[in-house]
């Protein structure tokens, strides 16, 4: 890409420009999220707004499409050149179906839209929320219209519109089985881990001051790389990362003093998806290769899923392992002795790892966490679809927390109002989440392979190995390869679920004492035949 000592070409230099302006919404985004008073938020929905509409200016310029074109003409241009020529292209064929009105509103309604759900969570008034949100699906619905998607009578769904801009290549036919999958896995692993005794748990609840929670949190982000010179740990309503540019990438999470693995494991979190924004090649700052055109958002990760697959792997693969709070959970007790005093490693390590239905998706175990997601897919595909109204949303979500999860739903603000995604308009987004854990363990298999003593360094505490060839396989590239390219060029395989599936049975088997193997394969099967004879 461009070099310090090079005259950018046409093509570079609008795509910067470009970029800057996706950045400064970003930033405008975590103010709101994070520092901005309630009253702001009309006024910085009119900013994002127009800011929105710039970007939308800049894209569609027919400068700019001329300069793309060039650019993917030349054939003595370099590969991220002319891919990120052709990803301007098609970003720009896509928003010249979207009316520009269209654009304007939902830039307008994100900001509005998230101050309704975050004043209807506190109050616990779903009403106040539906008004937006029945705006904000009208709205999408438009959105995948204009956008296009292959006719229903061709296996098509308004849905996949959606999907496309958050995963590309991921639709509805390539989606539901993979969910079937996972669920004919999960649930009766799920059964045998509920038919033995729960480890004890009860000390998670204890109070946690947050001043020190946010100190130990922070100390873990750094521990795995994250560096606090282009970045910084803040609080919010919901866990996030965003980046303006990878010289700053900030990350928030949520303290809550009885319950500690929320910030904790929320900062683990978002640090995964901080490291790949910081790993980043310098190159590409300021380029289409860091930019959403589309989404009119600044990042850097090749999909969505590809981004979650390394919040994932380094909140869960390291962060929840025997080996990491083998090392580490002294300095926790001697931060909280008041509250772990009395609570062994083996404890602790059972605690974070415990496998039970619970309400809040940011909280499920490793296990229960898809189950959310199919949730929340079924509800969005519906919803788009037309199939279920806004103001039924509550009742539909309640029935399905009972149905997969056996639990009621005490009140709105712990259910329906719980994500900030469909404020904020991120219909299709959901998915990623269960993309991102079976990328994880993909990728996580092939740095084991191709990392000499792999374990051993991260039993040490020695985690900058992974996190270097992470770098050097994911990271650098940005969003030069598309996620099915970048899965194939690091894994060798595309998407493919058992190294996900093999980890999780045996994980559980492990802590929870099952006879793996036998039991859980007759299980699966079972639930396999009841989920075709139900179908």
């Amino acid at each position: 890409m461009t070099q310090t000592n090079v005259q950018p070409s046409e093509f570079q230099r609008r795509a910067a420009e470009l970029n800057d302006l996706l950045c400064v919404i970003n930033v405008l985004t975590w103010d709101a999220r994070t520092q901005m008073p309630g009253g702001g938020s009309s006024a910085r929905a009119q900013q994002l707004a127009t800011l929105s509409t710039l970007a939308r200016e800049r894209l569609l310029d027919p400068a700019f499409e001329a300069a793309a074109d060039e650019m993917a003409d030349d054939g003595e241009q370099t590969g991220q050149d002319s891919r990120a020529a052709q990803q301007a292209l098609e970003a720009i064929s896509a928003m010249q179906r979207v009316p520009e009105t269209l654009t304007r509103e939902l830039a307008l309604l994100k900001s509005e839209a998230q101050d309704a759900w975050a004043t209807a969570k506190l109050n616990n008034d779903f009403a106040a929320f539906e008004p937006a949100l029945t705006r904000m699906v009208a709205l999408t619905r438009q959105l995948a219209e204009a956008l296009g998607y292959t006719a229903p009578e061709s296996g098509g769904h308004p849905y996949d519109a959606l999907l496309n801009t958050y995963e590309p290549g991921l639709t509805v036919k390539t989606l539901l089985p993979l969910f079937e999958r996972l669920r004919a896995h999960h649930v009766p692993l799920l059964r045998a881990i509920q038919a033995q005794p729960a480890p004890r748990s009860d000390f998670l609840t204890r109070f946690y001051p947050a001043d020190a929670q946010k100190t130990f949190s922070l100390a873990a982000a750094e521990r795995f790389g994250y560096d606090t010179t282009r970045g910084r740990l803040d609080q919010s309503a919901h866990p996030f990362e965003i980046s303006f540019t990878r010289a700053d990438v900030r990350i928030t999470t949520r303290f809550q003093e009885h319950f500690l693995p929320g910030a904790l494991f929320g900062t683990l979190h978002e640090t995964g998806h901080a490291l790949y924004e910081q790993g980043v090649d310098p190159d590409l700052s300021r380029t289409v290769l860091t930019s959403d055109l589309l989404g009119l958002y600044a990042v850097g990760g090749a999909s969505y899923g590809a981004h979650e697959s390394q919040s994932r792997l380094w909140e869960n693969r390291i962060g929840r392992s025997a080996a990491y709070w083998k090392l580490h959970y002294p300095e926790l007790q001697s931060t909280f002795p008041d509250s772990l005093a009395d609570v062994t490693l083996e404890e602790f390590l059972r605690a974070v790892n415990k496998v039970t239905p619970s309400l809040i998706r940011v909280e499920a175990d490793e296990l229960t966490y898809d189950l959310h997601i199919m949730l929340r897919v079924d509800l969005e595909m519906r919803l788009i679809a037309g199939e279920l109204e806004v103001k039924d949303l509550p009742a539909a979500w309640n029935a399905r927390i009972k149905e997969d999860l056996g639990l009621n739903v005490p009140d709105d603000a712990l259910g329906v109002l719980q994500d900030i995604h469909w404020s904020s308009g991120m219909f299709g987004s959901f998915p990623t989440y269960t993309i991102g854990n079976v990328m994880a363990s993909q990728f996580y298999r092939a740095a084991g392979e191709a990392v000499p003593d792999l374990e051993a360094q991260l039993e040490r505490g020695e985690y900058a190995p992974l996190r270097e060839w992470l770098t050097a396989n994911i990271y650098t590239h940005g969003r030069t390869y598309t996620p099915h390219e970048l899965l194939v060029r690091t894994t060798g395989e595309a998407l493919n679920p058992q190294p996900y599936l093999d980890y999780l049975t045996g994980k559980y088997s492990a802590l929870y004492s099952l006879e793996a193997t036998k039991q859980f394969a007759t299980l699966e099967q079972l639930a396999t035949k009841e989920h075709k004879e139900t179908v």
